[in-house]
């Protein structure tokens, strides 16, 4: 089992200090959440809680995940980056592609992108993107930026992008694995045809078992049984070691995770989050390395 440390919520500010601590406290990855405004007033319910209500603040800090990432990948060794998650089809594929085959290349291939379809009809709005297409699109999108990533001259025909041959580079020196994050049927379906991996909500240890189930025998049927997948999940209801032993006999690769409500409560302070990741890799991550 591996531990991610989520940054949701975070101050930016806190960033830079909190990523050097996990890169030496056997931390394997840190990751990010992802809005680019967040609306006084919302017109689609946000879907992860029964009210509909968002489960943040106002003038919370949503910092770019790219530009954090290669800010902080300058200054860690070991540690990896991902989304939980990133939404993809609000923004343009090809901007996207150049994003994320930079990180690849400034932190020597510590990313492992995660994407979604996104729930926010008012942000693609802004973003000038088509909310009811998303689904369609983010297949496309995939598709386009594993062929951008080769590096070689490349060419596109699908039903919402096409493109004559062309190349895009510095293309990354490693495959680039991706993560498919969303609890939909279709979500876990396009996990299953496309991903790497999935990535869970904030769900109950059974939902995830229930879902992995789901998702390899849909693997199966696309003829991807045999293949590596990973999943990052964060359970509601399991917080040592012995719960996510059970949730790694079910197929479970990482934990995501955030350890100071654990030991400080609602504390934001800087040293208290240093210290949990501190007291975290000790009391849990210690048992599985």
């Amino acid at each position: 089992m591996k531990f991610v440390l989520s940054t949701s919520f975070s101050s930016v500010s806190h960033l830079t200090s909190l990523a050097p601590v996990a890169d030496t406290h056997g931390w394997h990855a840190m990751s990010f959440s992802d809005h680019v405004v967040n609306p006084e007033t919302i017109n689609t319910p946000y879907p992860y809680t029964e009210d509909g209500s968002r489960r943040w603040a106002p003038f919370t800090d949503w910092p770019d995940p790219w530009v954090m990432i290669g800010a902080l990948a300058a200054i860690t060794e070991n540690l990896r980056f991902t989304n939980n998650v990133f939404v993809l089809p609000m923004r343009n594929p090809y901007l996207v592609a150049k994003a994320i085959s930079t990180a690849a290349i400034i932190s020597n291939n510590r990313i492992t992108p995660a994407f979604g379809v996104g729930w926010s009809r008012d942000e693609f709005e802004l973003m000038g993107q088509d909310f009811t297409t998303r689904g369609k699109r983010a297949d496309e999108m995939i598709e386009i930026m594993r062929l951008l990533w080769s590096g070689e001259m490349v060419s596109y025909e699908g039903q919402h992008y096409q493109f004559a041959p062309m190349e895009m580079n510095p293309a990354p020196t490693e495959r680039i694995p991706l993560w498919i994050g969303g609890i939909s049927n279709p979500a876990m379906k396009r996990a299953a045809r496309l991903g790497d991996g999935w990535v869970t909500d904030l769900q109950s240890s059974e939902d995830i078992i229930e879902s992995i189930a789901k998702i390899q025998q849909w693997r199966s049927e696309f003829g991807r049984g045999n293949e590596a997948f990973e999943v990052m999940a964060t359970p509601n209801d399991a917080w040592d070691a012995d719960g996510y032993r059970r949730l790694e006999d079910a197929g479970v690769t990482h934990i995501m995770t955030m350890p100071w409500p654990f030991y400080h409560g609602n504390s934001e302070a800087l040293e208290h989050k240093v210290d949990s990741i501190k007291r975290f890799a000790d009391d849990v991550i210690s048992q599985f390395s």
